[in-house]
């Protein structure tokens, strides 16, 4: 059995606290590798060689920083095909698939080789007789980031990139169902120049984090995973003085207008919302055709695209569409979610309960689901599914399909498909959503603007990557400086406006 590492001071670490997790293979299910859980020992530990690692990187100029990060781009193009390998054996999301988790992340990276253009500060010169003033934006110091299962390569990428290049050391405490990736992109981080003990991957589950949470010398977290502990996260590591950014879960929705191109928006919700097998916070999970006509073609459409989809593991060819869901746990709460759908009223259009892969019948596969007439008091509309299930909510006017968007608990993402640029321009500017699409299913923004949900998918006041990254990781310090010259006129004991 392959027994997993930490990352410490450069260099595989094994775990010293004696507890351990499974790393499953989702398309076999069975037992990889086995990965270390961190104690707070281990934990605080990995902290102070980080915080002494980052005295050094944090006076190394903004442009020698940027060079590693685009070393380190170079190194992950390299190796793109056997980190996405490595990654879909521990997911179970197909290899096209995998490559594009980790090219998001690589645009990151991309994004923070203009590091110094971001950390140049402001100045002001002659703010009073002989006064210039000037801000310059400084390295937290110490930073975590604490990332979930679905993306094990891009929001590692998303946490630690931006962190990095702001010249703070870096706590990376990545999802125990698939560690692998993480490791590896320290190992490039390494090869890419980086200094020992700047980032520090530590495995573990909520012990690690509370030590995270609680230890003084980490000046900033990052979390991404679901709202409960995205809360919990926020006022526990807020309460002992962090900066702390969280970002939970979502219901993204989807609506079509009588006027959209029907077989566009098929094809939009058929990516959005079983690619991934719907592991995904931006997956499309309700759609909301506005008129029983425009409903109906929709569904018409719907149900021949999804019974042709190709399930299977990532070594079944890139003709795959998705594959398995990460964990046993995460299939069997699908499973109920689905028959809580079928018990409370909602029609199932198409019903994968029964799928089964023939030679993998012990895999974590997930059939497809298609629900019509689902209301809004129903659990499978509620709660976050995370699996391969689309819901069918049918609204009368756009009036009330907004209303859908606009009233639920989570807002992270949605979308409009119209042909009427004054439907899609109302839509973007009323609906409190963070992130719109106008005929995009997915609109994850690019790595120079930045990913942020509303509502309760989100917690703290700056966003994943782009400009806000970079104010997230560092801290403004201001200097008002003055020469004076001539004559002095002595002390002034009021508290003197400038000139």
């Amino acid at each position: 059995m392959k027994e997993l590492t930490h990352w410490i001071n450069g260099k595989h670490v094994k775990g010293t606290s004696g507890r351990f997790a499974d790393v499953f293979n989702p398309a076999t299910g069975e037992v990889q590798a086995k990965v270390p859980l961190a104690s707070k020992a281990e934990l605080d530990h990995a902290a102070s060689e980080a915080a002494k690692a980052q005295v050094k990187w944090g006076a190394t100029n903004p442009q020698r920083r940027a060079r590693v990060m685009m070393e380190f781009v170079r190194l992950l193009n390299r190796d793109m095909q056997k980190l996405a390998e490595v990654l879909s054996s521990e997911h179970g999301k197909t290899v096209p698939d995998a490559k594009g988790d980790i090219q998001r992340g690589l645009e990151v990276m991309e994004f923070c080789i203009g590091a110094p253009q971001m950390l140049k500060g402001e100045f002001t010169d002659s703010a009073g007789p002989g006064i210039d003033m000037y801000s310059m934006r400084q390295p937290v110091g110490v930073a975590a980031g604490i990332t979930p299962f679905n993306f094990p390569a891009m929001i590692p990428m998303w946490k630690m990139g931006p962190a990095l290049a702001c010249g703070n050391a870096f706590i990376l405490k990545p999802s125990e169902r698939d560690p692998s990736v993480p490791l590896m992109l320290a190992e490039l981080m390494q090869e890419a120049g980086l200094p020992d003990g700047v980032l520090q991957v530590v495995n573990g589950d909520k012990e690690a984090v509370d030590a995270i949470l609680d230890n003084p010398e980490i000046g900033a977290i990052g979390f991404v995973g679901s709202t409960p502990i995205a809360e919990y996260i926020y006022g526990r590591g807020c309460s002992n003085g962090k900066r702390v950014q969280c970002f939970g879960g979502a219901k993204n929705h989807m609506i079509i207008m009588p006027d959209a191109d029907m077989d566009q928006a098929a094809d939009a919700l058929v990516g959005a919302g079983y690619g991934a097998a719907g592991e995904r916070c931006m997956a499309i999970s309700v759609a909301v055709p506005v008129g029983d006509a425009t409903a109906d073609a929709l569904i018409e459409r719907l149900i021949p695209r999804i019974e042709k989809l190709k399930v299977g593991p990532y070594t079944a060819g890139n003709d795959v569409d998705y594959g398995p869901v990460v964990t046993a746990a995460a299939k069997a709460n699908i499973l109920k979610l689905v028959e809580s759908g079928v018990q409370q009223g909602a029609k199932l259009v198409v019903d994968g309960r029964n799928f089964k892969l023939q030679g993998y019948e012990d895999g974590f596969f997930v059939g497809p689901h298609l629900f019509d007439h689902v209301t809004r008091d129903m659990d499978i509309y509620k709660k976050e599914i995370f699996g391969p299930v689309l819901s069918t909510v049918r609204a009368k006017t756009y009036e009330e399909a907004l209303g859908y968007a606009m009233d639920h608990e989570y807002g992270n993402g949605t979308a409009i498909f119209t042909r009427d640029g004054d439907t899609a321009r109302d839509f973007a500017n009323r609906v409190n959503v963070g992130m719109i699409g106008i005929n995009v299913p997915i609109p994850v923004p690019l790595a120079y603007h930045t990913f942020g949900g509303w509502k309760k998918s989100a917690f703290g006041d700056l966003n994943q990557h782009g400009p806000d990254a970079f104010r997230f990781y560092t801290r403004t310090k201001t200097i008002t400086s003055r020469w004076p010259s001539g004559i002095k006129e002595g002390a002034s004991l009021n508290f003197k406006p400038m000139d």
